[in-house]
């Protein structure tokens, strides 16, 4: 701000002893050495730095080095009064000042070329790896006609890129193949139902009734994860406990031996969502998240890693890990086509099987969601339970009160899958809020909030259990809940308000105590 008011001056603004002179710099001679990519760097620097001391000896201050940050942080030039000595740039008012303006506006000129010109360099750069570092199936060349690209294409290219590792596309290679398998489990159930539907007479550690296809689908996609041997630990919504990512084998002794030493993922996944309609036909879903493993040596573990206490099986997982550390995310819709939708933190991206050739397909190359819609997917019928927030919010949406003045429509399958790939691709928004009897929610953090909520996110949309985002949360045991509302980034932020003005102090304290890690499991 300037003197004359009281406050101090910016840095630019202050006067400095005039500059040593400077040898005259040959215009031709700066175009022909920029010609050269040897000396075209050195030299745009130190044109820009004679330049500017050119024009700072003609004109009396100091050019500015660089933009000062505002105060709220933004980049922003800060906002001042000029000073006597800005006003003449504009208007010089001594002899020696008229006279000396057109060369340093010259230098000025060369200045902003040159630094134009530095920065033009520093952004080709960057453009440059940023291509690098991203997989544009635009890009790809011999591309088959017949086929066009597969996921076993998209895989082979994102390792050649350096996108992921050999490691990560050999499990997600598993998880294809896996997902072929269980495809084919869902689409012959009907014909085959003695053996795959009904009940399987057990209870799962979270007390639900175990269907014939969970047992199933969940050996079918352990067995298909552990002997990928990149593996270190497997979390299922079916496995009371982890289990180790590697299965030793006598046919493959050797084999799995060596691999298990190899082994830095951690695979969490619920091997059939919605399992309770797979009787009726209606879609179900696989749900998987890929973690790094963490260092094991520090768990002290028992030579019978079958005997594992609940506080030994928690330090092997490496899987009580927070969403935002997911390295890869997806999930497999079984309906009247098989989709597999995957994002590895660049974007999200979706295949379809192919059944008469075997292999998924490229169909979706970029899934980006709406910024809003006008649908809404929760289980209407426990209104009467939620949170006072939540009950609000769906009052004033389905009557038209809401932001947008119109009202939205309800569409709700029951499987967590179909419901969100729906939302993914229309806008709108998903929720499975908290309600009297379950306080935490229903659905579990681990392998189905966390993962969807990465995918949403990465597709543009927004995950909150209400006061806080879903994938901050740490979660304190494997098959630990979580209220989740997911969809559209503007119709999210609505919802949020309504948790944001609530006074509820109730409400605010179990939201804290899940971002501390003190939720019940």
């Amino acid at each position: 701000k300037a003197s004359a008011r009281g406050f101090e001056q910016p840095p630019w603004c202050v006067p400095r002893p005039k500059a040593r002179a400077l040898p005259p710099i040959s215009m031709e001679s700066v175009r022909s050495a920029s010609r050269s990519k040897a000396t075209a760097g050195p030299l745009v620097g130190a044109c820009a730095l004679a330049a500017a001391g050119i024009a700072s000896q003609s004109l009396d201050f100091a050019l500015p080095a660089g933009r000062v940050s505002s105060p709220a942080g933004y980049g922003q030039a800060a906002q001042h009064t000029a000073s006597p000595s800005e006003t003449a740039v504009g208007a010089p008012t001594s002899a020696r000042q008229a006279a000396s303006a057109p060369a340093a506006l010259a230098a000025m000129a060369v200045a902003g070329s040159a630094l134009g010109t530095a920065a033009g360099s520093r952004r080709r750069r960057a453009a440059v790896a940023q291509r690098a570092s991203r997989v544009n199936p635009d890009d790809f060349s011999d591309v088959c006609e017949q086929t066009g690209i597969t996921l076993s294409r998209y895989l082979i290219e994102s390792t050649k890129r350096g996108v992921i590792d050999s490691d990560l596309a050999s499990v997600f290679n598993s998880i294809r193949e896996a997902s072929k398998v269980i495809s084919k489990l869902v689409n012959t159930a009907p014909l085959r139902q003695a053996e795959l539907l009904g009940l399987e007479g057990e209870v799962n550690v979270q007390g639900e009734d175990q269907k014939k296809l969970d047992v199933i689908t969940n050996d079918v996609f352990k067995a298909a994860l552990q002997y990928t041997g990149k593996l270190g630990t497997l979390a299922s919504e079916e496995e009371d406990a982890p289990v180790i990512g590697t299965n030793a084998s006598d046919a493959l002794p050797v084999l799995s031996d060596t691999f298990a030493e190899t082994g830095k993922y951690v695979c969490v996944f619920d091997p059939l969502d919605g399992s309770s309609n797979v009787d009726a036909g209606i879609p179900v879903g696989t749900i998987f998240g890929v973690f790094r493993e963490p260092d094991a040596d520090a768990c002290e573990l028992p030579d019978d890693l079958d005997q594992l206490s609940s506080e030994e099986a928690q330090c092997l997982a490496g899987a009580l890990q927070p969403g935002k550390a997911l390295v890869a995310s997806g999930y497999v819709l079984y309906s009247a086509s098989t989709e597999l939708v995957l994002t590895i933190g660049r974007g999200v991206i979706g295949f379809t099987l192919d059944a008469s050739i075997g292999e998924f397909v490229l169909t979706r190359p970029t899934i980006e969601i709406p910024k809003r819609g006008k649908i809404y997917s929760l289980n209407q019928a426990n209104i009467n339970e939620w949170d006072e927030p939540m009950q609000k919010y769906i009052q004033a949406i389905r009557s038209g009160s809401g932001e947008s003045g119109k009202a939205y429509s309800l569409r709700y399958i029951g499987s967590m899958v179909g419901d969100i790939h729906r939302t993914l691709l229309y806008g709108g928004i998903f929720a499975y809020p908290a309600d009297s009897k379950n306080q935490d929610g229903k659905l579990r953090l681990l392998y189905e909030g966390a993962p969807m909520s990465m995918i949403m996110e990465q597709a543009g949309g927004k995950a909150v259990t209400g006061h806080s985002r879903v994938l901050d949360i740490p979660p304190t045991k494997v098959h630990q809940r979580v209220p989740v509302i997911l969809g559209s980034p503007e119709d999210v932020d609505e919802c949020q308000k309504y948790y944001f003005e609530s006074n509820d102090p109730v409400l605010k304290a179990r939201c804290e105590a899940r971002l501390q890690g003190l939720a019940k499991a």
